[in-house]
């Protein structure tokens, strides 16, 4: 018998989630003693960290919520705590990385079976005009050490989709982010950035616009659109894609190569991998883990290498 789990619900989330948090607790208290704690915003994450102790921290959700709970473990300073994912909705693109399960009962079994394994995460910070001196991106206010990223970012076209998006699920639903994603995709014409990884310049000289820039811990966003197929969240290196496919027709071309995974062969797409990664240039929203915070002028990725500690099979 291992010492116990402790499961973090959503206590918002639904019928979908109630239903997942049953199964999961059934399985998981066959082996260990179980406790049920709802949570609804990040002070109350942060209380179930604080009685954590040496039981397993189970995230009942998708990349949101583990990004939620990673981040709270690194406030409490406890990213030794074993964290467990069972995953919930629809895009689960961590859990996908790494092949776990998405059905919730054989997610909770391979949670039981599984055994440590140590998982990077990015701490993304940033500095100057907009953000001010050694700010942070998005989290609880006051946290001026940053934000923790536990599977991808991306700043420019993707992360005004969002944004446009979230002004619109009230009226529109599901159908929100692709009318957000149209909207974002008409109206843009790209960003001067500059992108730097480990010190190196991978952004075009001559002023040629971005259209984004991806920084990936893990391989997919969108529900398993792989943007960087090659990125994996225990190498010690964070995969960098940058998009310069500004054009409409570019544009066009590039959404086509990115569903068919070719899109990393195009003249107009950059990679890299590394430590480091900064970008500046003209602010841009940047979306970390699902989170999009106001446009930013500079922004620095560093990876923590096996900062934080996942049961895989």
């Amino acid at each position: 018998m291992r010492t116990g789990y402790v499961i973090a619900a959503n206590a918002d989330a639904g019928s979908a989630c109630e239903d997942a948090v049953r199964v999961t607790s059934a399985v998981l208290s066959a082996d260990a003693e179980t406790e049920l704690i709802a949570t609804r915003t990040p002070a109350d994450l942060d209380d179930v960290v604080s009685v954590l102790a040496d039981r397993v921290l189970v995230v009942v959700g998708g990349d949101g919520s583990l990004h939620a709970a990673v981040n709270a473990l690194r406030r409490g300073g406890r990213l030794d705590a074993a964290v467990g994912l069972v995953p919930l909705g629809t895009g689960n693109d961590f859990a996908r990385g790494l092949d776990l399960p998405l059905d919730t009962e054989a997610a909770a079994r391979a949670l039981v079976a599984g055994r440590p394994h140590p998982m990077d995460l990015a701490v993304v910070t940033a500095g100057g005009g907009s953000a001010g001196p050694a700010g942070a991106v998005g989290g609880p206010a006051g946290d001026r050490d940053g934000m923790a990223m536990v599977n991808f970012a991306h700043a420019g076209v993707g992360a005004e989709a969002a944004e446009a998006a979230s002004g619109l699920k009230a009226r529109l639903g599901p159908a929100a982010y692709p009318v957000g994603a149209a909207w974002a995709g008409v109206t843009t014409t790209g960003w001067e950035l500059t992108v730097e990884v480990d010190g190196v310049a991978l952004t075009p000289a001559g002023g040629e616009r971005t259209l984004m820039v991806g920084v990936g811990n893990g391989s997919s966003i969108g529900g398993g659109t792989l943007l960087a197929p090659d990125a994996r969240p225990d190498d010690g290196l964070l995969d960098v894609v940058v998009v310069t496919a500004t054009g409409p027709a570019a544009r066009v071309g590039y959404a086509r190569d990115l569903r068919q995974g070719d899109h990393e062969e195009r003249d107009d797409v950059r990679t890299a991998r590394g430590a480091v990664v900064h970008i500046g240039g003209e602010p841009v929203r940047h979306n970390v883990d699902g989170e999009v915070g106001e446009p930013l002028d500079e922004v620095t990725y560093t990876v923590v290498p096996g900062a934080w500690v996942l049961r895989t099979p």
